[in-house]
């Protein structure tokens, strides 16, 4: 029989066998973890952040140590290979492989104990970094290693990979911060790997097990290859490649296998749980950012910076400081930065007295004037000032990703080469001419302080050619790390990109030692076979070149990308920041469920395999791939937050289409899309149609009919809505009003015009009041209901009109605002998607404002004032932003309006998504979902707030999930400033 070849489904997609299928029924049966063998589920972790793509054979999610136990043994009794994976993030191809995945991370992620004397954390292997960091905070404590990952990483992987981070000069590595491990074995028993002195090492060599074959072979393979292992490893300190035998040659400290475990990416055992050191948390920190107008200037600084006692020294060159200025999410950096610098070096300060500290930052200052280094510095002292700087600092692999273009990537594997700091310069050089030998383009950043840069050029991997470039700077790399006495693997470790060069770097008699371990540990070779030892070639395996080429497929939206749709979605990297938590809004659904699939990066990797498929149109209406994208929100979080900008909101919105294409349209979806037809009309007929709302028999009946959960309160219709308000306003004295700013158009959304009339009449009011004619248009739909459920057509041909009323019908550049921020952005995001070549469209989105910003305007040219006496001045005031307006526009202009009102003390909650997401939190089964969104973070701070503090959200959907999750009213920020021009005192009602 002929194999498949790279390019081939049968390659990516092995067909489940009978064995399979055995294995599965064992693993269901003994396991009390979920167990998942579909092609879908085995898709998505055929991937991680490297280069790499293999499909697994299937994957399960324990609950416990005996899941992994029962699962180990199954795979074993198969024949089949193994390995444990955390967030997925590793960089080498490390937690890709053919055989059974576990994932620790959903479901073994408990910080089981913090100790503050003995400061030490016990934790599972699901367990992420900045999990432990905020438990251990209270105590002022966190985990030392600082990896730019840390929001997703699990201690889990870092054990495994031996993680490091922009603290190492200070704290070391993972390796360093590891007391103990219970670990499961190859052969399915358990230990507990800890230091022991030779009485407890004797003991347990004599247990007739495989644990007791550890302590009893490997000191006999250490005294036997004592020679090489004091020769054969490289002298940089920095190190996560190979076996840590060095570790257990050491006469000063006790014989241990937790440390020596640490770092062999799963090829040894599998951690369950962790003891930890934890580490004093800084009290202090400040930071110095010096521009530099090159990367070499930079690299040359780093020798004074280190002179001064720094905790970190980090580079960033331009190509990442270009794209965060492209990013919402990071564009504030910006404007803290002095000229237009080809890179920046940031030089952290930590520890007790800030005092002392600053005086570190201006010794500095002072060196690198005096040396010639850069030509500005500047200081970040408060964590307001350095949020920015961080925030871009932690993003960098994201955004240097986001230079790509189709199959052309900055790739990682010379990226993780580590020399003395004092030959970092010159050692930078030389990697440059290596790279622009070949023609190679590439980004800088990294740990200069270590001596680590990771460097990552630019490759093709679908071009046999640059594939084959690629190997020869690989080799060329390794040659110059190694001359100057460097490592080829600092902290992202071997994997498949790096493991094949091992033998040349340590030497035969050392790796002979290092495939000995494996034998010892692992006799049949199950656990992560291929990684350290034994590896195929670096350019084997190669996730681009893996995939056939991207079938037609003609869509409703414009995905204005190298390779349209599939292209789209492929652009996801891995990377994880959508597997966050307690930041940020995306991804909502991941932060509730901790499932892979309900994250972006999953519903990404669904709609690659989809699209892939030789019928891309039939992939489409695959009901697996809609159970992975039915939860997404389609809050556009991913488009901001994401470095890369995967838009998953668009591409669901295209994916629902083809299935309405192949499966008809459901009647809800149908009614949602209508949804301004539905509220005008419920409108026209109130007070009677609210009676469905508050009659629960009827709220049944629209449950079984509809599938509109009885749980959630129905909004209430006004009698008297926007429109007819408008009409009556302008019959009045207000036309008399002078208009000296020009027109504007205030756009009567589909939802608060006909439920909450009084935002857009307190709007229109102080747009009056500054100066503005008020135009009000009402004759039609954004379409935004309509695209949330996959109606393009119809919301293609509502975006046609809306455009063409409001280019033929307003004066030219004329500003649009409006309120509901879901309806407003549509007009400058999904409009130009659908109709990206309308003239009409194009003017439209280029003058769609906020509303805030022209009362921002108003205010500071004083022809608007707030009353000091007005019942919201020195209120305290906490604002939740709506989603679609964080991803297009941010939430700046907002915050500001509230600040102009005289007093206020405006907090923005950190809450992410409210959860209800427009129609989502009305659906039965997306209910308790919606609530569970809302409870993570938005319910407890509204809930945490005193009764005088004054809720804001300027969504009409957040602010019925606020209501309906505390029963706490919420205005919206124009209806707050439209009280500080009227009456000093609140409604009743209201306080």
């Amino acid at each position: 029989m002929t194999p498949p070849t790279a390019d081939t489904p049968s390659a990516r997609q092995p067909a489940a066998a009978p064995a399979d299928r055995d294995l599965e029924q064992r693993l269901r049966r003994d396991l009390d973890g979920d167990v998942a063998f579909d092609d879908y589920t085995r898709h998505l972790f055929s991937r991680d952040a490297s280069m790499y793509a293999i499909t697994p054979r299937g994957v399960v999610f324990p609950r416990h140590s005996g899941d992994i136990e029962a699962a180990v043994a199954a795979a074993a009794a198969y024949g089949v290979p193994l390995l444990a994976r955390g967030a997925g993030t590793s960089l080498a191809g490390q937690t890709v492989g053919p055989g059974l995945v576990l994932d620790l991370s959903r479901h073994m992620n408990r910080v089981l104990e913090v100790d503050p004397e003995g400061r030490t954390a016990l934790v599972e292997s699901g367990v992420v970094q900045d999990q432990l960091n905020r438990a251990a905070a209270p105590h002022g404590l966190m985990f030392g290693p600082d990896t730019s990952t840390s929001s997703r990483a699990t201690i889990g992987g870092m054990i495994g990979n031996n993680s490091a981070g922009s603290g190492s000069l200070r704290y070391g590595m993972t390796i360093d911060h590891v007391r103990a491990l219970d670990v499961v074995l190859s052969d399915a028993s358990t230990a507990r790997l800890e230091p022991v002195d030779e009485t407890e090492r004797r003991r347990r060599a004599d247990l007739p097990t495989l644990e007791g074959r550890l302590y009893r072979e490997l000191p006999e393979l250490v005294r036997t290859n004592a020679a090489a292992i004091a020769e054969g490893f490289p002298r940089f300190w920095r190190r996560a490649c190979g076996y840590r035998l060095d570790r257990l040659a050491r006469d000063d400290v006790p014989f241990d296998l937790a440390k020596f475990v640490v770092g062999s990416e799963g090829t040894l055992a599998i951690a369950s749980r962790a003891l930890v050191d934890l580490v004093p948390r800084p009290r202090r920190t400040v930071i110095a950012v010096g521009h530099f107008t090159s990367v070499a200037g930079a690299v040359e600084a780093t020798e004074s910076a280190l002179s001064c006692d720094p905790a970190a020294v980090e580079l960033m060159d331009r190509t990442i400081l270009d794209l965060s200025r492209q990013k919402i999410e990071y564009a504030s950096l910006g404007a803290l930065l002095e000229g237009d610098p080809e890179a920046l070096l940031f030089v952290s300060f930590t520890g007790e007295d800030e005092t002392e500290l600053r005086d570190q930052m201006r010794q500095l200052t002072t060196l690198w004037k005096r040396h010639g280094h850069g030509y500005h510095t500047l200081q970040a002292v408060t964590p307001a000032q350095q949020g920015a700087l961080l925030k871009v600092r932690k993003a960098g692999l994201g955004l240097l990703m986001a230079a790509g273009e189709g199959t052309r990537r900055p790739l990682a594997f010379v990226e993780d080469t580590a020399v003395d700091p004092a030959h970092l310069a010159a050692y930078t050089r030389r990697f440059k001419e290596i790279l622009d030998g070949h023609g190679l383009t590439a980004g800088f950043y990294g740990h200069c302080s270590v001596g680590c840069l990771h460097i990552r050029p630019f490759i093709d991997l679908a071009d046999p050619a640059q594939v084959a470039t690629m190997r020869t700077v690989a080799e060329l790399i390794k040659d110059l790390v190694t001359e100057y006495g460097g490592v080829n693997s600092s902290e992202h470790g071997d994997g498949l990109a790096r493991s094949e060069f091992n033998r040349e770097i340590f030497g035969d008699t050392l790796y002979e030692a290092m495939r000995q371990v494996k034998r010892i540990f692992d006799p049949h070779d199950l656990m992560n076979p291929g990684k350290i030892v034994d590896a195929p070639a670096m350019t084997d395996h190669l996730r681009d070149a893996a995939l056939p080429p991207a079938p037609e497929l003609r869509t409703r939206l414009a995905f204005d990308v190298v390779g349209g749709m599939r292209g789209a979605a492929d652009r996801c990297m891995n990377i994880g920041l959508c597997r966050k938590s307690g930041s940020g809004v995306m991804c909502p659904s991941y932060m509730a469920t901790r499932n892979e699939e309900d994250s972006t990066r999953g519903r990404a990797g669904a709609l690659v395999k989809a699209l892939s498929e030789p019928d891309p149109r039939k992939a489409l209406g695959d009901e697996r791939l809609h159970e992975v994208l039915d939860l997404c929100l389609m809050c556009k979080a991913c488009k901001s937050e994401c470095p890369l900008g995967v838009d998953m909101a668009s591409l669901k919105a295209e994916a629902l289409s083809h299935h309405h294409d192949l499966h008809g349209v459901p009647l809800r979806s149908r009614i949602f899309g209508s949804i301004r037809f539905l509220n005008r009309l419920g409108s026209a007929t109130a007070p009677l149609s609210n009676l469905p709302g508050s009659l629960r028999p009827l709220r049944l009946l629209m449950g079984r009919l509809l599938g509109i959960t009885p749980a959630r309160p129905l909004p209430r219709f006004a009698r008297r809505n926007l429109v007819r308000w408008f009409r009556r306003h302008r019959a009045g004295a207000a036309r008399h009003r002078p208009a000296t700013q020009g027109v504007v158009t205030y756009l009567a959304d589909s939802f608060t015009t006909y439920t909450e009339p009084t935002i857009g009449s307190a709007a229109i009011e102080l747009l009056e009041h500054a100066g503005w004619e008020v135009r009000l248009e009402n004759r039609g739909c954004c379409g935004r209901s309509s695209l949330s459920k996959g109606l393009i057509d119809d919301a293609n041909e509502k975006a046609f009109k809306l455009a063409h009323l409001l280019a033929e019908t307003t004066p030219a550049g004329s500003p649009v605002v409006g309120c509901e921020p879901s309806c407003l952005m549509t007009l400058r995001d999904e409009h130009l998607a659908m109709l990206p070549n309308d003239t009409a469209v194009q003017d439209v989105a280029g003058r769609v404002r906020q509303v805030e910003e022209l009362l921002i305007e108003a205010l500071d040219d004083g022809r608007l004032r707030l009353s000091e006496d007005a019942w919201p001045a020195g209120k305290r005031l906490l604002y939740h932003g709506h989603c679609h307006q964080k991803a297009e526009v941010g939430t700046a202009a907002t915050v500001e309006l509230l600040r102009r009102i005289p007093g206020a003390d405006v907090v923005e909650v950190d809450a992410g998504c409210c959860g209800m997401a427009g129609s989502f939190g009305f659906e039965a089964e997306h209910y308790d979902l919606s609530m569970q969104v809302g409870a993570d973070r938005l319910f407890p701070a509204i809930e945490a707030e005193p009764d005088e503090t004054v809720i804001v959200a300027t969504g009409v959907s957040c602010r019925q999930q606020i209501f309906h999750g505390t029963r706490r009213d919420a205005w919206h920020p124009v209806q707050l400033v439209h009280e500080a021009l009227a009456a000093p005192a609140p409604p009743a009602d209201r306080r």
